[in-house]
């Protein structure tokens, strides 16, 4: 299924696909995005990675898939918590797990945390291989949704689980135009002034815009493959957490 979102590109030009895109953008900004990232969110997108993270404590994961890994910032808090025999981030900017390796080796868990360049359309892994499967703030990147999640839904085992945060728009007064300001003017100003890359927060505004949210998500990861698919809102609907099992 051909969707909006998935048309939308940082750079907004024909030169290359999203995922090509995406990638560049992401190696364009990666020694500044983690204090971009949690400036912008106000350090509340902490809050939300331990939440989606203790949705799985009483699974006990042993081994767990973190695609669109970033810095590795889940990947880190996730083996803290739930102390998991091996956790494998897969990204597509080299840029961003460089910075993430640098921060497995200062915590001292490279025999614990690894990261794999790839595209999370075409895993790389065998069927039925991971006990969970993550994504924190990578789905509006996919270039294809369906397929995304269709891979993510192959390399899970069976009964696994897949827990997915994502940012999205308020439905309610006043957090909705509240929010509406702060991603149009606020997230574009510290771009400027933070980064190199102005097109990247722009981009991220359109995409949260565009991304498909809520119940329509909500069934979009049923349709993958996965038999229960449940969803949250958190902080006034900023951010919702979506749970799926396998």
């Amino acid at each position: 299924m051909n969707r909006p979102l998935e048309a939308i590109k940082p750079y907004g030009t024909d030169a290359g696909s999203k995922h090509e895109q995406v990638g560049a953008m992401f190696d364009a900004i990666a020694t500044d995005y983690d204090r971009l990232n949690h400036t912008m969110a106000l350090g509340i997108d902490n809050y939300w990675r331990r939440r989606a993270i203790r949705t799985l404590l009483h699974r006990h994961p042993r081994r767990i898939l973190d695609v669109a890994t970033g810095t590795g910032d889940f990947a880190l808090l996730a083996c803290r918590i739930l102390q998991p025999e091996r956790i494998t981030g897969i990204d597509i900017s080299e840029g961003m797990m460089r910075v993430g390796r640098d921060k497995v080796a200062q915590a001292n868990l490279a025999d614990k945390v690894a990261f794999v360049h790839g595209d999370c359309t075409a895993l790389s892994f065998d069927n039925d291989t991971f006990d969970a499967v993550t994504v924190a703030f990578g789905v509006r990147n996919f270039e294809d949704i369906d397929k995304g999640l269709a891979e993510i839904c192959r390399v899970l085992k069976p009964g696994g689980s897949f827990v997915m945060l994502e940012l999205s728009t308020p439905d309610r007064f006043p957090m909705r135009p509240l929010f509406a300001l702060y991603s149009k003017t606020v997230i574009p100003l510290l771009g400027r002034c933070m980064s190199d890359d102005n097109s990247a927060y722009t981009y991220l505004p359109q995409s949260i815009r565009a991304f498909p949210q809520g119940e329509v998500m909500r069934q979009t990861i049923g349709q993958a493959g996965f038999s229960r698919v449940d969803f949250r809102r958190l902080t006034f609907g900023i951010c919702t957490l979506y749970e799926a099992i396998k």
